[in-house]
């Protein structure tokens, strides 16, 4: 959904209100966590559904405890791709390359520290993905508040977020039903290109 940033900051530059670009970020922020909050309940809930989908008990609970122990990293994520493309469409890539350089050599040792020193296995695997988005995000955020590149596009929290919500969400919800369309769309091609030729041709003439 914070694709929709992509287009509302990309105008909001273009026609030099850079205030703009700071409520737009403010008000996907307010919204992907709303959001989140949802999906956080139905990935704690994640070993039940599959049990009641006739998964493996065994393989539903590991799952299940797997992605409760994901739920941060779905706040953290949310969070990332705000500021991401609240710098993109300003043309600032070099920090976000360096902070997203930096946060993956770190999740190395993340990683091991939670998986092997502390022994938490999966889980720490799991909780590591938050620890690095959200220590991404603070970089980020330390950069924005610092940076004369982003002075005059970010200034300060306002009420301003909480108006055109609705609006924002009409927005919003197409990009991520069109993202989700092109993860299932090129999957099942490629699948039906190599392993059935009759599948591709139908396939290439149905789209």
């Amino acid at each position: 959904m914070a694709s929709s940033l992509d287009t509302l900051c990309g105008q909001a530059f273009g026609a030099r209100q850079y205030h703009l670009l700071g409520i737009y970020k403010q008000r996907a922020i307010l919204v992907l966590t709303l959001v989140s909050v949802v999906v956080a309940v139905l990935w704690a809930y994640t070993g039940q559904i599959l049990l009641l989908f006739g998964q493996d008990p065994e393989i539903a609970m590991g799952a299940g405890s797997y992605i409760r122990w994901m739920i941060p990293s779905l706040f953290a994520y949310g969070l990332l791709q705000c500021y991401v493309r609240f710098l993109q469409t300003q043309n600032i890539v070099l920090p976000v390359m360096v902070s997203a350089g930096v946060t993956a050599l770190s999740h190395v040792l993340v990683c091991w520290l939670l998986v092997y020193r502390l022994g938490l296995g999966n889980k720490g695997a799991a909780l590591a993905n938050g620890i690095s988005y959200l220590a991404n995000v603070s970089i980020l955020a330390i950069y924005i508040r610092v940076s004369p590149s982003c002075r005059s596009t970010w200034t300060g929290l306002s009420k301003e977020a909480f108006h055109g919500i609705l609006s924002f969400v009409k927005l919003a919800l197409p990009s991520a039903l069109m993202i989700c369309f092109i993860s299932i769309h090129d999957p099942l091609r490629s699948w039906g290109s190599h392993k059935h030729p009759c599948f591709k041709r139908a396939w290439c003439w149905a789209t």
